[in-house]
């Protein structure tokens, strides 16, 4: 029964904390982006919704050459906390987070680019502080916007399989995920152990897509 749910509690894990991750990051740069004038903002928008385009094995690599053991970054991170990125549960977060990002993004923005410049401009007239503008008129009116980002970025995150599989592995108790056990299954011609791990991400899948609707 391990063997079952360790994937299970890893991938909801993952998922949920790439969710908290990219519910901030994305509603935030979605607002500076529509909201804000400001020098490199199309190419800011542009590396924002690189990941969509980009295959998974390419994310992959690119996350092995910021992040790994031979990387600036990832001796700095060695040096300083005597630990790597990669092969690690917070490796598997980071490539949900980079996947799921651009679908939090480009959604929630495309509910601000729909509030009416007007009504935000009247509250201000009246002495309304840029934090009360946004959090009594303009999160109200995105709110359908950003629960759907959520949706589809928790989706994703759930999903991801090939940039995980490069950057986190695949290690069984440690970072195999759920997509990747339906892989190791498949290959090992389990197919009733692959059959209850889809079966199980159809059901979470869905159980949050009905959660978020009744938010929404």
């Amino acid at each position: 029964m391990e063997q079952f749910f360790q994937p299970i509690k890893l991938s909801l894990v993952v998922s949920i904390s790439a969710l908290m991750i990219v519910s901030v990051i994305g509603l935030l740069c979605a607002w500076l982006m529509e909201k804000k004038q400001f020098k490199g903002k199309v190419i800011l928008d542009t590396v924002l919704l690189l990941p969509i385009v980009l295959p998974p094995t390419v994310i992959g690599f690119l996350l092995i050459m910021l992040f790994g053991n031979n990387s600036v970054v990832g001796q700095i991170i060695q040096f300083l906390f005597d630990t790597t990125v990669m092969f690690t549960v917070g490796a598997a977060i980071i490539a949900a987070v980079i996947v799921a990002l651009p679908l939090m993004y480009q959604t929630t923005r495309t509910g601000i680019s729909l509030v009416d410049q007007h009504v935000e401009d009247a509250a201000r007239v009246d002495g309304a502080s840029e934090l009360d503008v946004f959090r009594l008129i303009t999160f109200p009116l995105i709110r359908k916007s950003f629960f759907t980002g959520i949706t589809l970025a928790f989706a994703r995150a759930l999903g991801e399989f090939g940039a995980t599989l490069m950057f986190a592995g695949n290690i069984p108790g440690k970072t195999q995920t759920i997509p990747t056990a339906i892989y190791v299954a498949i290959e090992s011609n389990q197919m009733q152990l692959a059959w209850a791990w889809v079966v199980t991400i159809i059901v979470v899948s869905y159980g949050m897509l009905l959660i978020i609707r009744k938010s929404a």
